[in-house]
């Protein structure tokens, strides 16, 4: 069974981490992972840059011009995680757009992520129904789950198509804006939540954007399996390093 699912059948809140690989410096991908499985991060994901972040706001924007500038690539993101599996057995999503993965090759790309023991893979610019009717039997063939996102604005028929396309969870994006962290969650996002939930998809749902502390951490995850933070941690590796990732995980959840 891939990590991803074997991580969604424990019974807890889960959290996942979202930062760029090679920020704030090329060499501090695997250190970032190392350190935030052993303070108890359930799942990560690894941001690959690219020069175009269409749904990223600035902080993560910021992060993936300076990674792009210290040398990070697809290639090195590959040779920096060839040995990741030794020390690290928490679920390994990349998150990148699709841009990328086609001048490496779709299939070359799985493969090589297969090889190394990514789990699976957010791409927000590549359409379910492109995945599903040229891209799914790659991804099965190589065992990685590709996780697709929805929004406030997704139609229920869509939402229901990509909860049957989904072989993971679903990516439950909070607003219609770009990444940031948020201090709470308004009425809007609440009732949001709650129109999902009440769907009963057959996919659990992980929120993402606008989680940045404790309180909203538990607001997403009342209704979903688990929340996604990015922006605010990637401004505290900025500010802290590695050093201050036990603190940061823990004052989300103690």
């Amino acid at each position: 069974m891939n990590r991803i699912n074997k991580k969604l059948q424990e019974n807890k809140k889960l959290l996942s981490i979202y930062f760029t690989a090679g920020y704030p410096n090329l060499e501090d991908t695997v250190p970032i992972i190392e350190r935030l499985e052993e303070s108890g991060v359930d799942m990560l994901e690894i941001g690959l840059p690219f020069s175009d972040p269409l749904a990223d706001g600035p902080t993560i924007q910021q992060s993936s011009t300076q990674a792009l500038k210290n040398g990070m690539t697809t290639v090195k993101l590959f040779e920096q995680l060839k040995d990741i599996r030794k020390t690290v057995s928490i679920p390994l999503i990349i998150m990148g757009y699709f841009n990328p993965m086609m001048q490496y090759g779709v299939e070359a790309f799985c493969k090589k992520c297969s090889e190394i023991g990514i789990d699976g893979l957010i791409i927000p610019d590549l359409p379910v129904d492109v995945y599903h009717e040229q891209y799914q039997e790659i991804f099965e063939k190589y065992g990685l789950i590709n996780v697709f996102l929805i929004t406030p604005q997704t139609s229920k028929e869509r939402i229901n198509f990509i909860d049957s396309v989904s072989n993971g969870f679903i990516y439950m994006v909070s607003s219609a804006s770009v990444t940031g962290a948020k201090s709470n969650f308004g009425d809007a996002q609440n009732t949001y939540f709650q129109r999902i939930d009440a769907m009963k998809l057959k996919a659990p749902q992980i929120v993402g954007f606008g989680i940045s502390n404790a309180d909203t951490f538990n607001a997403a995850t009342k209704y979903a399996k688990g929340a996604i933070i990015g922006s605010a941690f990637v401004k505290m590796i900025k500010e802290k390093g590695i050093e201050g990732i036990d603190k940061f995980v823990k004052d989300i959840r103690p």
